[in-house]
């Protein structure tokens, strides 16, 4: 892990506590710093703050390895303005008019990068927000990942893992 990056996820709303999860696991294999669990994303504690056992099922023990923060929607982009004063580099993963190839991306020392719910991806709200919007490019007849496996895809691919 490079101790001089400081990288962040935020999770837009992601239904599945399977994804939440798995994404936890991935970004914990990658040196992500913290995880930002925004809405209705599932977190890895019931409201009790007792351990969720499907989350750790998932996650296998990430869940408490990585910082992790529930963000109200009401907070999300009142966080994300913050951190880009802060100096990172704002990165949404999703398929868009203005987005880019996700191979021609390079990480910053402080980077952001957020992930779409399943269905209706990214927020248009955070969209607005992000410095670059990042696209696999995808040649089949399936229009889009699972965002799990595009999360391990795009953080592999960025820090050249």
């Amino acid at each position: 892990m490079n101790q001089s990056r400081d990288t962040r996820l935020f999770l837009d709303n992601i239904r599945s506590v399977h994804n939440a999860g798995s994404i936890f696991r991935t970004a914990e294999t990658i040196g992500v710093s913290k995880i930002y669990c925004g809405g209705t994303t599932p977190v890895p504690t019931d409201r009790f703050g007792r351990k969720r056992a499907d989350f750790a099922k998932v996650a296998l023990g990430a869940e408490e390895m990585i910082p992790w923060e529930h963000v109200t929607d009401d907070r999300t982009i009142r966080l994300v303005s913050e951190l880009k004063k802060e100096g990172f580099t704002v990165i949404a993963l999703e398929q868009a008019k203005n987005s880019v190839d996700y191979k021609t991306i390079k990480a910053d020392k402080r980077t952001l990068v957020i992930l779409g719910n399943e269905v209706g991806g990214v927020s248009s709200e955070l969209l607005k927000l992000a410095d670059v919007v990042a696209e696999i490019p995808l040649i089949g007849q399936k229009e889009s990942l699972n965002v799990s496996v595009a999360a391990g895809v795009f953080l592999f691919r960025l820090f050249d893992c």
